[in-house]
């Protein structure tokens, strides 16, 4: 059992349920899905990269990642629609929770002049996007082996109604905000 599952289930929900005044526990907001999203706009022109990336993100999240192909064509960037053009992994069960306690502990005091994520990140229905802009702040990329630096977004799905419950959901779980 993970020790951020097993403090949301003894610490976060019984607090969430207070301050909120659930009736009844299911109406408790949790962590459905995180999703994290790589871009690789270089594979167009290089398909090696392609391959870097999907093993990167592969040691990141410890789950092999789906190719996603571009939707339309533009020919300014030299794009046919079904070209792959990035990587993407749904993280849920075990290893979401594992995916995030390491990186609230391990991989965002990684960041350089880290002061903490925006709060303004909500989208209104109570889910969270954050931008990583390397991918060398996770612990298993290996620095010497890295070509090329890139970013992802990590999109932290929940089950919360409003931004107010889902932004005091990440609070509790250690999610480090701006003051």
């Amino acid at each position: 059992m993970n020790r951020l599952k097993e403090k949301f289930q003894s610490e976060i929900s019984p607090a969430l349920v207070s301050k909120f005044n659930y009736k009844s526990v299911m109406e408790v907001p949790k962590v459905e899905k995180i999703v994290v999203n790589m871009g690789i706009g270089d594979a167009v022109q290089n398909s090696k990269a392609l391959d870097v990336a999907v093993d990167e993100l592969t040691q990141i999240t410890g789950q092999k990642p789906v190719v996603t192909k571009a939707k339309k064509s533009i020919a300014g960037f030299r794009l046919r629609e079904g070209m792959p053009i990035g990587a993407k992994v749904t993280l849920r069960g075990e290893r979401m929770y594992q995916f995030l306690d390491k990186l609230i502990s391990v991989s965002l005091p990684r960041v350089r002049d880290f002061r903490g994520v925006s709060k303004k990140a909500f989208d209104g229905r109570g889910n969270y996007t954050l931008g990583v802009k390397e991918q060398l702040i996770f612990p298993e990329i290996d620095y010497d082996k890295v070509s090329k630096v890139r970013g992802m977004d990590i999109v932290i799905v929940t089950t919360a109604n409003t931004d107010e419950e889902a932004r005091e959901l990440l609070t509790q779980i250690g999610m480090p905000f701006q003051k």
